[in-house]
């Protein structure tokens, strides 16, 4: 090893970035796995198909309705036990005088912490939500209340449409960060919600989970359910709904299909997961491979210590334990620096992933055990094929000088070489059009405005101070638009049953649909195609709807090619509205949320009675330091009893891609790995190529070769391999990129240019690496080489 410093080096730090890579991706995947573990019991969500006329394609929600839970638990004897959850943010808590904000908590049923084994560390799980107006907190949240005194029997007020006092009947030890249900704290649902709710059948509004007996049988289970929506739906109704069960352990992971999945932290999909483990493996694979080459390459440098060993007595099994035990070694000491890279590269990891991502390496003595015994394994492994074939040579054609060692394995290393790159290009591609879709989703044009909007989350007393808000804030310049609705684009939007009465009978569908400010379209720059905005005379009401061109022709289908603009003036509304309501305008088809779905039909109405959720000011970007101000100081003054909380709507939507940019920033880090290790390997044997033709290059140089022939000479065959690689990896990427971007709705094509880039990339890389040896082979002085002809 340390006579042959140089290829000593590659092996060892080829092999680490390897391991360190598998390791850092190792310690995302096991976090994910653990998702939840910490629930020992069978446990399901019900989840919805909702599938109403109206929609563009069926919806699965994580929704239910609230008389489910208690009512498919007395009629299933497969069903144990159930609770349901509604989420709450930004609570505002009264203690002592001093307001305090919870950021997440959940209304939930007593059954909670039955169901779920989040560590109580006071009071009694069976009864420590039975009671109407009792809490559970978690510790940290009970230091922040309290402090250092005892939180357990304390009263504290809730504030929002009336004033709820609570007790605090338990305390939690804080939520591991791998749980999809998050909470400061837990509030009794029977303090807001009843037997009057019992007959809410059709309002999905929470989240039900059930405990069922061990070994369910859950397709027999499952056959049971359209018969229960017919007993318990009005009428037809059942007909638009299908319930479908969801493991707790999938909950987190298998849920990229599932909408208004409001209660789901960190929600992150599993073929996500299941990639960088793949990837990660090319990584190492492309790592052993590069020790395999260079091995076998230098058979020749070895073959007389083979002959000479074999000549006094050596057997073939004890030279191949010899160069396992080599190899072993390599892959300890590259263990040991690939869990120094691990360590450096863990926090940027956490910080990228947004999780908890730690190596316990001290702590869990299994973990250090499975390092040392994978090491172990890669060192066999890495080491099993040089060890066969450096053991077999035959000591008489070595010792008589007759031995050309490796010439007859370069079939085989040039299958290795192509194996390696063709991992490497395609890593490359992937990430390639990784980043194009994820800028193309970025940045396509939404149908509406959303730079320099800042959104602001309302509560009751700003709800009522909202006329005066808005007109102070627009006195000053520097606010161009001021509006309000009741939900953010960017979401699932809620969706609810409409009427529309045209030309023909009436029909009853589903729509999306948003509560908003006559401002709203002006402010957001939404077009109107045909019709008129709202009215903003004190007599406007919710009667006046403005559609877009998806519901626009939903409305119309029976009258193919009929304009858009025919729905103008037709009666349209929803339950309990007025039924002179009047669609008054259509707006052009803008993409309501993320471009992971198609645009749903959606209708828009001014209501502002019932409350806005949320308020958006559009700022001149060139004062935004003055803007800021005069919001807070207005805010400060009109709203005292809510800290300013806001977002700049483009930060939001960013976050809608999260997961997305986490992809092709982890999969191109790995495939910046990939090369760089495949280069490693690649750099080795263009200098052992170099070593093993010098006398050769010195001949040519000597009859008149000119330094670019001797570098062609010696780049060639490697060029070539690089090519077959290209072949190989562009027919791979483009089977898996087409199956891949199938699960966007709007998608970049597979523009041949990308897979051209990757390629010409991958060769300009590998010439860089290839010709710093060819080089100095070329500009050698011949003399050196000859001196001992």
């Amino acid at each position: 090893m340390w006579k042959s410093k140089v290829y000593t080096a590659i092996n060892i730090v080829g092999l680490a970035i390897g391991v360190a890579a598998c390791i850092v991706i190792m310690v995302f995947v096991f976090y994910e796995k653990n998702f939840d573990k910490i629930h020992k019991k069978n446990i399901y969500r019900l989840d919805e198909v909702q599938k109403f006329e109206g929609m563009v394609a069926p919806q699965n929600v994580a929704l239910s309705m609230y008389p489910m839970g208690p009512t498919m638990k007395n009629e299933f004897k497969e069903i144990l036990n159930f609770t349901r959850i509604n989420a709450s943010n930004k609570v505002r808590m009264g203690v002592d005088g001093q307001i305090h904000f919870l950021d997440q908590s959940l209304w939930v049923d007593s059954t909670f912490l039955q169901l779920f084994d989040f560590d109580l560390l006071e009071g009694d799980r069976n009864t420590a939500l039975e009671k109407p107006n009792s809490m559970v907190v978690t510790e940290e949240t009970a230091k922040r209340l309290f402090g250092k005194s005892d939180a357990m029997g304390k009263t504290l007020n809730r504030y929002g449409n009336d004033t709820l006092p609570f007790t605090i009947t338990g305390i939690v030890k804080n939520v591991p960060g791998n749980s999809h249900l998050q909470f400061d704290a837990l509030f009794a649902f029977n303090t807001i919600a009843g037997p009057n709710n019992m007959n809410n059948w059709g309002g999905n509004w929470l989240v039900t989970y059930f405990e069922l007996v061990p070994e369910v049988d859950l397709a027999s289970l499952s056959r049971k359910f359209p018969d229960f929506l017919k007993r318990h739906m009005n009428g037809d109704n059942w007909k638009f709904y299908e319930l479908f069960l969801q493991p707790l352990n999938e909950v987190h992971s298998k849920s990229s299909h599932i909408t208004h999945d409001y209660i789901n932290h960190q929600k992150f999909d599993q073929k996500h997961t299941y990639i960088f483990f793949i990837i990660a493996l090319i990584v190492l694979l492309i790592a052993c491979i590069n020790f395999m080459n260079l091995s076998t390459a230098r058979s020749a440098g070895r073959a007389k210590e083979v002959g000479v060993r074999k000549s006094i007595g050596a057997r073939k099994g004890q030279l191949a334990i010899q160069f396992l035990t080599e190899s072993v070694m390599i892959s300890m000491l590259a263990l040991v620096l690939a869990i120094g890279m691990a360590l450096i590269f863990l926090p940027a990891a956490a910080k990228l992933s947004l999780r908890e991502l730690k190596l316990p390496l001290f702590s869990n003595g299994w973990l250090g055990l499975s390092l040392l015994a994978g090491a172990l394994i890669l060192g066999l492994f890495a080491g099993l094929y040089p060890a066969i074939y450096l053991s077999s040579f035959e000591p008489a054609s070595i010792l008589k000088g007759s031995f050309q060692g490796g010439k007859n394995k370069s079939g085989f290393r040039n299958l290795l070489v192509v194996s390696q790159f063709t991992g490497a290009v395609f890593l490359i591609i992937t990430t390639l059009f990784a980043i194009k879709q994820l800028r193309f989703m970025q940045q396509k044009d939404p149908g509406f405005e959303r730079d320099q909007v800042l959104v602001i989350p309302l509560n009751n007393t700003a709800n009522q101070n909202y006329d005066p808000i808005k007109k102070e804030l627009l006195n000053q310049s520097f606010i161009t638009g001021v509006s309000a609705s009741q939900q953010r684009l960017g979401n699932n939007l809620h969706q609810t049953g409409v009427i529309y009465h045209g030309e023909g009978p009436m029909r009853e569908l589903t729509s999306s649909q948003i509560i908003v400010d006559p401002d709203y379209l002006n402010l957001y720059q939404i077009d109107l195609v045909a019709g008129n905005n709202f009215r903003n005379e004190p007599s406007a009401n919710a009667t006046e709807y403005i559609v877009n061109e998806s519901l626009a022709r939903e409305l119309l289908k029976d009258k193919p090619g009929t304009s858009v603009e025919k729905v103008i003036g037709k009666m349209f509304g929803f339950g309990g509205m007025d039924s002179t309501g009047r669609i008054v305008g259509v707006a052009r088809d803008f993409n309501f949320n993320s471009f992971h779905h198609k645009i749903e039909t959606l209708c828009m109405f001014n209501q502002k009675e019932w409350g806005f959720g949320e308020m958006s000011v559009k700022i001149n970007g060139r004062q935004t330091t003055e803007a800021l101000n005069h919001i807070q100081n207005t805010w400060a003054r009109m709203v005292p009893d809510m800290p300013l909380e806001y977002k700049f709507l483009d930060e939001h939507f960013n976050e809608l891609y999260r997961s997305d940019n986490q992809v092709s920033r982890i999969v191109g880090a790995l495939a910046i790995l990939a090369i760089v290790i495949a280069c490693l390997g690649l750099f080795g044997l263009a200098t052992y190529a170099a070593e093993q033709r010098i006398k050769e290059i010195g001949i040519r140089k000597v009859l008149g070769a000119g330094v670019f022939s001797v570098v062609s000479l010696l780049s060639w065959n490697f060029i070539k391999l690089i090519l077959m690689s290209n072949a190989l990896a562009w027919l791979i990427a483009w089977l898996s990129l087409n199956n891949w971007l199938q699960g966007f709705a709007y998608r970049v094509d597979l523009n041949w240019w990308v897979f051209l880039l990757a390629g010409l990339s991958s060769v300009l890389i590998s010439l860089m690496t290839i010709s710093f040896q060819a080089f100095r082979a070329a500009i050698a002085n011949p003399v050196i080489s000859l001196r001992s002809e």
